[in-house]
């Protein structure tokens, strides 16, 4: 194989793809920008949103008579010590008919309250029915959250004295309790529970990087009829496909390292953009807005990104090479996507999977689950090099495929 020739070969690639504006927007900006976006930008959606649940002032309906401190406890506002109202109250409304309130949307949740509802502790229990939509979380976040924490206070307040007037204290029915401590370490609770989006979105955008250039130099040539005319060229076919394969994977590695760029602004980024008191949190947390990887977790994502590259270039290559036209190989990849997409998002599920060199042999998934674990920071070097080795192993078997195709002259000239 000469190196000359393959280099021609994958320049002449890079410059035919690089020319299309669309490209550079899939290969740089799309990371710079979804990335932060998704880890910056949800935290702080959702944690507004669940803020204003609790400061706005919601619409309850009732049917039948509130004890006057259950009442209470339901439309009082909680203020902070500057007195800022942190969770504001309800409106009690009267209603008859509470289920069609609910769904009228007249209010956004109603109580139904029983005859003789105990007003101390020892009387026979009683249920109050809440009416709410189960699947809208803002109306769980506020209205219905509301009510569950203003009925268990007024259970606590009658159970407290209860115990009071039998000279007990509210401990006494509880005598032990459990405290819980956080055994994650300093890396899996930056990358949090949801840290199973970074492996997804950044194998993701490899794909998009390297699916181009790989329909472009295959199915695109045959539909300009340019691929015959390189192919009696004096370049042999293995240096035409491993040019094609190196021009496919510097744009698939290159959208790769804008992704992981992406990744790790999004950590100092979200330090500035979230305010101090929410920086910590859970939520904020949980997508990954304090992430952080230590320089060799870094090298060695790059490692599997790259590989991951290799492995994906050369099999869109030996599919796209089948294809008459442009649309065609689209029609082509866009299962193999989808098959490729559907265990990246059982990651989410890492945690029920024994982890062994067999499950990181996986191609791309093990990749995936590697880099999952870099972000937690418990990866170990004998997985990460199964996961690797992995990814060679395919990319060499897609490789030989693809060369094969490419002597052949029925798929070459298949029309």
């Amino acid at each position: 194989m000469r190196l000359a020739f393959v280099w021609k070969v994958a320049s002449k690639e890079l410059l035919s793809t690089w020319r299309d504006r669309r490209t550079l927007t899939s290969v740089i900006l799309l990371p710079l920008i979804m990335i932060p976006l998704f880890t910056i930008g949800f935290p702080l959606l959702i944690g507004r949103s669940l803020t204003g649940q609790q400061e706005a002032r919601q619409k309850v309906g009732v049917v039948g008579t509130l004890p006057s401190e259950l009442r209470t406890l339901l439309t009082r506002d909680v203020k902070a010590p500057g007195g800022a109202v942190t969770q504001a109250g309800v409106t009690l409304v009267p209603v008859t008919d509470p289920l069609r309130a609910v769904r009228d949307g007249d209010v956004e949740a109603a109580l139904e309250v029983p005859a003789n509802l105990p007003v101390t502790a020892g009387s026979a229990p009683r249920k109050v029915k809440v009416y709410s939509n189960a699947n809208n979380q803002r109306v769980q976040a506020g209205a219905a959250n509301k009510i569950r924490e203003a009925v268990r206070a007024f259970n606590d307040s009658l159970v407290a004295r209860g115990l009071a007037a039998r000279g007990l204290n509210a401990s006494f029915l509880a005598p032990v309790s459990t405290t819980d401590v956080d055994a994650s370490n300093p890396s899996e609770k930056s990358g949090g529970a949801l840290a199973f989006i970074i492996p997804f979105f950044l194998l993701q955008f490899i794909m998009s990087g390297a699916m181009p250039p790989a329909i472009d130099s295959t199915a695109g040539e045959k539909e300009r009829g340019t691929l015959e005319v390189l192919l009696v060229s004096p370049v042999r076919r293995l240096e035409v496909v491993v040019g094609k394969l190196l021009a496919t994977t510097v744009f698939a590695v290159v959208t790769a390292i804008f992704g992981t760029l992406g990744f790790l602004l999004a950590g100092p980024v979200g330090r500035l953009v979230i305010p101090p008191s929410q920086l910590e949190g859970a939520l904020t947390a949980s997508f990954g807005g304090t992430l952080s990887v230590s320089v060799g977790g870094f090298l060695t994502l790059l490692a599997i990104a790259l590989t991951s590259a290799l492995l994906l270039s050369a099999l869109l290559i030996a599919i796209s090479v089948f294809a008459r036209s442009f649309r065609e190989a689209q029609t082509y990849l866009t299962p193999v996507m989808l098959l490729l997409i559907v265990p990246l998002i059982a990651l989410q599920f890492s945690d029920f999977l024994t982890k062994s060199a067999a499950l990181y042999a996986i191609p791309i998934f093990g990749g995936a689950l590697a880099i999952l674990d870099i972000v937690r920071g418990t990866l170990e070097a004998s997985h990460a090099v199964s996961a690797i080795a992995s990814n060679l192993a395919f990319t060499l078997i897609f490789t030989l495929f693809a060369l094969r195709s490419f002597r052949r002259e029925q798929v070459i000239f298949r029309t």
